[in-house]
């Protein structure tokens, strides 16, 4: 999410849907999505990604500290298979939202459209009424994507901490980035996730939120 400000044109940010996957990019051409002025890709695509980034580091540690850890090739298996999870949520965030983009943008006023009939002797529901369930519908569907980014993200920096306090010495370095990189993803997640569910107190997810978040060490802790 690249916040509120000016929104691009609904057919402009809808075009993005024609180009290749985030993950068929080069490097170089995902970095200028993520610099331009098109409000996806943007948090949310690159909390996921930091936290594939992670995990990769963990699989590559894993696969090196063999000596030091007798269960290396089952830790590189889950490194994998967490980065595997992780990286196709870049493009499945920009997308969701994106449908909170097009919610917002529905002019005032516009046709309601069909949907369920009112109950009887219920007022009818005003454009604006709609638009708000729509928006708030969205809202709820684009906290689905960085919640999965979040949990999976905790998962990695735990992954990766064992191998900085077990794995090999020299890769010492390189899984403590994976633990701080797989960190900041999750906290930055679960920034996203109460941003959008910021009207809607009761909902399941921000509890989720704050107990991943308690579990996590004080920001900047390195393994």
């Amino acid at each position: 999410m690249k916040g509120d400000g000016e929104v691009g044109g609904g057919s402009e940010a809808s075009g993005r849907y024609s180009e290749p996957g985030y993950l068929d990019l080069p490097l170089r051409a995902f970095l200028g999505l993520l610099a331009d002025d098109q409000p996806a890709p943007a948090g949310g695509a690159a909390a996921a990604l930091g936290i594939a980034l992670a995990a990769s580091l963990c699989a590559m540690a894993a696969r090196l500290s063999r000596r030091q850890l007798p269960e290396a090739a089952e830790l590189a298996a889950e490194a994998t298979r967490l980065a595997d999870m992780v990286a196709p949520l870049a493009q499945a965030d920009a997308e969701a939202y994106r449908a909170v983009i097009a919610a917002r943008s529905r002019p005032t006023g516009a046709p309601a459209g069909t949907g369920a009939p009112a109950e009887p002797g219920a007022p009818a529901a005003t454009d604006d009424d709609q638009r708000r369930r729509r928006l708030a519908a969205a809202l709820s569907d684009a906290a689905d994507v960085p919640m999965r980014v979040a949990e999976i993200g905790a998962q990695v920096a735990v992954l990766a901490a064992r191998l900085a306090a077990h794995g090999h010495p020299n890769l010492h370095g390189d899984a403590i980035t994976a633990a701080l990189l797989a960190e900041a993803g999750a906290r930055s997640a679960c920034a996203l996730v109460r941003i959008n569910l910021s009207a809607a107190e009761s909902d399941e997810r921000l509890a989720r939120v704050a107990r991943l978040l308690a579990a996590m060490p004080p920001p900047g802790a390195a393994p």
